[in-house]
């Protein structure tokens, strides 16, 4: 079952030089990652909770490094940030640092050299940082698991809720009863978008983390497959991965779910499948049987 998540997207990981890159800090708790839905607009770094040191994840030059939080002048939500250029293209910022702390960095930083302390500058409400990895070359942030050796966990994503809309709005709710039972379902003809909410099963206290890919298929036909490994820009409208380049607006609904695509329902018997993968390869997935009328 696992051979489904080697796909056409590992073309659009970095090369393999850069996999010694270290995540920023061994203490801190990721409580965000790349790809999470945040009110309908997604995610393109990963926030981190705690307090200590934030050390550069790779050797890079100095591209910026803003102590001072000055709203006044000039306002960012990532607060007191650091950005370094590891070659190639490849940039990464840490924000969200204790400001004011003044810590003088060479011109060229060395990996895992204290660059920071975390703190609660910018966008934030508690002790941390944010990471995110932007590429130039490609115009396009990263996932930094792609890259950086991903933090141990043996949980399989968490399958919240699966809904079908049809075109007047009416929605019908498919976790209500056991999924797994072989009750099947009675469904009028027709085509339904499916929207589905899902979670990675790691544990990280009250947050929730989001899985890495997620395929949605109809009677074996894949309806849409969603990949959250790069995020870019394309005539000014941002675009992640489903079957291919799609705008962002059409993939995060405005809650916690996710569009997965149209499914068209006609006379007989229809099954209808969600898998969902985390970085780990941990996989979950349900299984919906239908009379379709």
């Amino acid at each position: 079952m696992k051979g489904w998540y080697i796909g056409v997207f590992s073309a659009l990981v970095l090369p393999l030089t850069l996999r010694g890159m270290n995540w920023p800090s061994e203490e801190a708790r990721m409580t965000i990652n790349f790809g999470a839905n945040d009110q309908g607009n997604p995610v393109m770094g990963t926030s981190w909770t705690g307090q200590g040191v934030v050390r550069a994840a790779e050797t890079g030059e100095l591209l910026f490094n803003r102590n001072v939080n000055n709203a006044g002048r000039l306002p960012s939500p990532l607060g007191a940030w650091t950005a370094l250029d590891h070659g190639d293209g490849l940039i990464s910022i840490y924000g969200r640092l204790e400001e004011n702390k003044n810590i003088s960095l060479p011109v060229t930083v060395e990996k895992g050299m204290v660059i920071g302390d975390m703190g609660i500058s910018g966008w934030s409400n508690r002790s941390g940082f944010y990471f995110l990895l932007f590429d130039r070359k490609e115009r396009r942030y990263v996932n930094p698991a792609m890259i950086i050796q991903p933090i141990p966990d043996a949980k399989p994503p968490v399958i919240q809720a699966v809904v079908l809309k049809n075109s007047a709005g009416a929605a019908i709710d498919l976790m209500q009863g056991d999924r797994n039972s072989s009750a099947v379902r009675t469904i009028n003809r027709g085509t339904y978008t499916v929207f589905v909410t899902v979670f990675d099963g790691a544990d990280v206290g009250e947050n929730t983390l989001a899985p890495h890919k997620l395929i949605c298929s109809l009677n074996g036909l894949e309806v849409g497959a969603v990949t959250f490994e790069t995020f870019f820009s394309r005539n000014g409208v941002l675009m992640v991965y489903r079957n291919g380049p799609a705008p962002v607006r059409t993939v995060y609904a405005e809650t916690s779910y996710f569009e997965m695509g149209l499914a068209s329902f006609t006379y007989g018997q229809a099954s209808l499948e969600i898998i969902a993968q985390d970085i780990n390869e941990n996989f979950q997935s349900a299984v919906f049987k239908f009379n379709v009328e």
